[in-house]
């Protein structure tokens, strides 16, 4: 794809030249000489259909995962994550092993792939949270917990230029991809200094549905505060704040 440069930004089609605005600026494409039809059932496009099959699952899912996320998510993503996640979400479904092509999903590939995935590029909590993180599982009863043991925050937390305090935040969810439904439940700490003195361990546990037969995964968030008189604003409105999903379990 083109990207346009001049004074006179186009928006629009001409001829068989497409102008749009995107947020990597002003880009012209030519348009496809292969109609939707065709594609849609000529032979020779088998193969695009069923990876346009699988794109569109992965989108699906990919959305599901961010709406059951959603109360964590509104102040720690970038502005690509979106896109990042449906890449991702393809690998997941290609690791499927059971069905054929175009046919492959979520639930019999690979949900182990996504862990690690952070949610904000631009403040990632692998160079955030320095810190040990045990994350623990028990399908059975449904339990989960996220633990810290004692550490410095000025050592072992990367805080942004005017920080005074910081909240972690964990988040799990069983998540019905057939069913397009979840169920969630977070925990979170209060409010800690960042400053030089040892912290005390940290345990947040949260439940799930007893003996799920859905996929599992947990997030661990980090959001940063300055202190003014009492009253904790959070920095650059969150554009600091990470998330990543630090465990997958999938079924």
């Amino acid at each position: 794809m083109a990207k346009q440069k001049g004074i006179i930004k186009l928006d629009g089609t001409i001829s068989d030249i497409t102008f749009l605005k995107t947020r990597d600026g002003y880009l012209a494409k030519e348009k496809s000489s292969v109609s939707a039809e065709r594609i849609a059932s000529d032979p020779a496009f088998q193969r695009t259909r069923e990876n346009g099959a699988e794109f569109g699952r992965a989108g699906k899912a990919g959305k599901l995962l961010r709406h059951a996320f959603r109360a964590v998510l509104q102040n720690a993503s970038d502005a690509r994550m979106v896109g990042r996640l449906t890449k991702d979400m393809v690998r997941v479904i290609q690791a499927d092993a059971t069905n054929a092509r175009g046919l492959r999903n979520v639930i019999d590939g690979e949900a182990e792939l996504l862990e690690g995935f952070e949610f904000n590029a631009d403040s990632p909590l692998n160079t955030t949270v320095y810190a040990p993180i045990v994350t623990s599982i028990n399908r059975v009863t449904g339990a989960i917990s996220v633990s810290l043991d004692s550490f410095v925050p000025a050592n072992m937390i990367a805080a942004p230029s005017g920080t005074t305090h910081y909240r972690l935040t964990a988040m799990a969810a069983a998540i019905d991809f057939e069913g397009q439904r979840f169920d969630v439940d977070s925990a979170d700490s209060n409010p800690l200094a960042w400053n030089a003195s040892p912290s005390a361990s940290l345990n947040l546990t949260m439940s799930l549905p007893a003996a799920s037969t859905h996929p599992l995964f947990v997030v661990l968030g980090a959001a940063f505060y300055q202190d003014v008189n009492g009253v904790q604003y959070p920095l650059k409105n969150g554009a600091f704040n990470a998330l990543a999903l630090v465990k997958v379990s999938g079924v």
